[in-house]
């Protein structure tokens, strides 16, 4: 179950979110083993971010992926949500950042796998 965090300064409305979160969705499919139907989205609107100590318009993705996944599909899904963002959000590349962790173990239906 990929989980996806989402930070930005922008309020998103209801037809933002599931516009970037279908979208997310289609994407997530890029990583070998991830799909739509597992990926749990979170957004969080209207933070307050600065770069260099002064206030930008940005965002900040974090994504969690249960098992190691290769590099390359991880660099095309990034290079695609930077995109979406641009696109969707009008928010500069260089003011959007995204992590990647990857877990051994992962909980999910009540149980660890």
């Amino acid at each position: 179950m990929p989980y996806i965090a989402i930070n930005t300064t922008q309020e998103l409305s209801a037809a933002q979110k599931e516009k970037i979160k279908s979208e997310l969705g289609r994407l997530m499919t890029i990583i070998p083993t991830k799909t739509e139907a597992g990926l749990l989205v979170d957004f969080s609107g209207g933070r307050t971010m600065y770069k260099a100590g002064v206030s930008v318009d940005g965002a900040f993705i974090d994504l969690k992926l249960f098992k190691k996944s290769e590099l390359e599909p991880k660099k095309q899904y990034t290079a695609e949500i930077f995109n979406l963002f641009t696109r969707e959000l009008g928010i500069k590349k260089e003011h959007i950042y995204m992590t990647i962790d990857e877990y051994e173990n992962w909980g999910s239906n009540g149980e660890l796998r």
